[in-house]
């Protein structure tokens, strides 16, 4: 079974859609879901859902540890052309995970109780993001 979810996003910032997984699997039987981003500049996580300080500190995290190519210490940067927050995205893209396998049982994915499920945009701009989502 094979489908695409879209999440839309307003910037950088982590974008919970665990909910459309959840909708998706029911009914179905134990299994291995598999997810991936089709896109360069932006990630899945699974993370705290519970607590939203988690999501502003990762944020905040990447933001400082990996600042947009304008910043002195980015200067190194040749990939500009599409802006200053391109090549960064791209970097946090690279260390980041950009798909994820999730056991499932009984049309459950076992996620623990705090769980949830993340794109994380790395771009500035509002994107629609593209995940594809396979389940055996």
């Amino acid at each position: 079974m094979i489908t695409e979810f879209k999440v839309s996003t307003q910037g950088q910032g982590l974008y919970e859609f665990t909910g459309g997984i959840r909708r998706w699997l029911s009914g179905q039987q134990d299994g291995l879901l598999t997810l991936m981003v089709q896109h360069t500049s932006a990630s899945l996580l699974i993370q705290e859902n519970a607590d939203p300080d988690v999501q502003r500190d990762l944020l905040a995290f990447f933001q400082r540890n990996v600042p947009p190519s304008t910043d002195l210490s980015m200067a190194y940067l040749r990939h500009t052309a599409e802006g200053p927050d391109d090549m960064p995205a791209h970097i946090k893209a690279a260390v980041l995970p950009v798909s994820l396998s999730i056991p499932v049982r009984a049309g459950q994915m076992m996620l623990g109780q705090w769980q949830g499920i993340y794109l994380f945009e790395h771009r500035d701009a509002p994107h629609t993001r593209h995940i594809a989502a396979h389940f055996y």
